[in-house]
């Protein structure tokens, strides 16, 4: 398969590094994160791995992205705004504009889908999935 745009997996690195700078000082996601993340290389070579799966049609990870965000306990559907507007802000600052709007389309729509499993799945809410 033919990856999605033209990016190369040095670029991904780059993006993924600058993002989780920023997340990590973030006074909002920087203490969730910590929580969660031991070993920030070993995160972000994981992370790196589902962009290239994702984009360039790489093998290499292998998770749920779901599954990790739901079992953290702590994510909650208000933070993939602020995820997603550090990742554009990444993507601006790493990117040339052409490369960043097609990536940031893509995070948009994973990041869509993520916040609505994480609000339908939260402990004790009850009634019928919320499709906003």
């Amino acid at each position: 398969m033919e990856p999605r745009f033209d990016i190369t997996e040095p670029e991904i690195a780059r993006t993924v590094a600058v993002f989780y700078a920023a997340v990590r000082r973030h006074e909002v996601l920087g203490p969730i994160f910590a929580e969660h993340v031991g070993d920030w290389p070993a995160h972000e070579a994981r992370i790196t791995a589902f962009w290239a799966g994702a984009i360039l049609n790489k093998a290499g990870y292998n998770g749920s992205p779901m599954r990790a965000h739901l079992s953290a306990g702590n994510v909650r559907p208000e933070h993939f705004e602020i995820w997603l507007a550090l990742f554009d802000e990444a993507l601006r600052r790493t990117l040339p504009p052409w490369s960043a709007r097609a990536w940031s389309q893509l995070a948009h729509r994973i990041g869509q889908g993520l916040r609505g499993g994480v609000q339908n799945m939260r402990p004790g809410r009850e009634g019928p999935p919320v499709l906003r």
